[in-house]
């Protein structure tokens, strides 16, 4: 609660403490910069990237199983991050991408969406066309 904060401060104040509060969300700070920093990384550095629970080889939940199957079906290779193994990126991307829930497909840079989406966008044929068209950026 609200009180139990400001006796906490109040208590670190009287007890000099507050350098040590102020540390520690200086260090949380950057390491959140760090995380934001190295999703932007991975997300520069491979067009076709699936972010996971587990490896495509290996999903760890039903959603990701799909995401994955779905993007093996194009023929195309693709990047994949397991959340699980990267708690800094599980609790940081769904912030940076506005997109709460895992799997999260980025295709050139930009936010595809999840299970629900890629499913649809495979019985539409728009999956194949996207995975296609980024791979043919890469190869001219």
């Amino acid at each position: 609660t609200n009180k139990d904060h400001k006796g906490a401060l109040v208590y670190c104040l009287e007890n000099g403490k507050l350098g040590r509060i102020i540390s520690v969300i200086q260090i949380l700070v950057r390491v959140i910069m760090e995380t934001v920093e190295k999703i932007q990384q991975q997300i520069s550095e491979n067009p076709i990237l699936l972010y996971m629970k587990g490896s495509p080889k290996l999903p760890n939940c039903g959603f990701s199983a799909q995401a994955s199957q779905a993007l093996m079906s194009c023929g195309e290779e693709f990047a994949y991050v397991d959340i699980l193994q990267n708690p800094d990126i599980r609790s940081e991307l769904p912030k940076y991408a506005d997109w709460p829930t895992f799997p999260q497909l980025w295709v050139d840079g930009e936010l595809v969406g999840g299970c629900d989406i890629i499913m649809e966008m495979v019985q539409q044929g728009e999956l194949q066309a996207i995975v296609k068209e980024s791979v043919a950026k890469r190869t001219k």
